[in-house]
């Protein structure tokens, strides 16, 4: 993703947002700001950014409400999300992530944990189009095959339960997106199953130990909030 990427950023306080739009343009990123609601989701509609900086906390139309119908119009769905929050509780991030947001950063934060989310973000972008895309997904000796139902490693197929396979693919598939317990359970088995979240926690150390040593850590624990798959 080049620099010049074109980022929108909706938050309602000045001065942060002074340095959200002094540090990524400092960076190279062509930026938009926005104090409101309402104007920073008609933007979004207008422009099609590469990314939105989306503060929770809004006047108006508030950032869970923007990000619910970012992603659930057909036009706008592929544009990743960065949820900013002062809200610091695990309840909050997991709704968040849980209408669509690809990333949060929690206020205080530093410019420079900020300027890295939003290059994290944007590497991801293109890249998700491109795994979601493929039924086979690669990466460093890992080996996913979705039509033949096949994980192998190095060379090495590795036999993984039904329930174990389709969660390790709906992660694979989204590359660096959190997902938290209750939703790989309602993705990977179904909403019509009883919720039981420890049950995630197993399939995952089992998924982990059958990774082996060298790929275990293609599954990341998210402390308070649920697993991504990372590249």
């Amino acid at each position: 993703m080049s620099k010049k990427a074109n980022i929108i950023i909706v938050e309602d306080e000045a001065d942060i947002l002074d340095v959200i739009e002094y540090n990524l343009s400092r960076e190279g990123y062509n930026v938009r700001g926005y104090r409101d609601g309402e104007r920073g989701l008609e933007a979004i509609r207008e422009d099609h950014p590469h990314l939105v900086l989306l503060d929770l906390m809004l006047p108006g139309i508030d950032g869970l409400e923007i990000c619910k119908k970012v992603k659930e119009d057909p036009v706008t769905r592929d544009i990743p999300v960065i949820m900013i929050t002062a809200k610091t509780e695990e309840s909050d991030v997991v709704l968040g992530l849980g209408v669509g947001a690809d990333d949060y950063v929690s206020k205080p934060f530093s410019p420079k944990e900020l300027v890295a989310r939003v290059k994290a973000v944007l590497r991801r972008a293109p890249l998700k189009e491109t795994v979601e895309s493929k039924d086979r997904i690669s990466v460093d000796g890992f080996v996913l095959d979705n039509i033949r139902h096949d994980l192998s490693i190095d060379g090495e197929s590795i036999p993984m339960t039904a329930t174990e396979f389709r969660m390790l693919h709906f992660l694979a598939s989204h590359p660096g997106r959190v997902f938290s317990r209750e939703q790989l359970l309602s993705k990977v088995v179904g909403s019509d199953t009883v919720v039981i979240d420890r049950n995630v926690d197993v399939h995952i150390r089992s998924i982990r130990k059958k990774l082996g040593e060298t790929h275990r850590n293609l599954i990341e624990t998210v402390r308070g909030v649920g697993y991504r798959f990372k590249y």
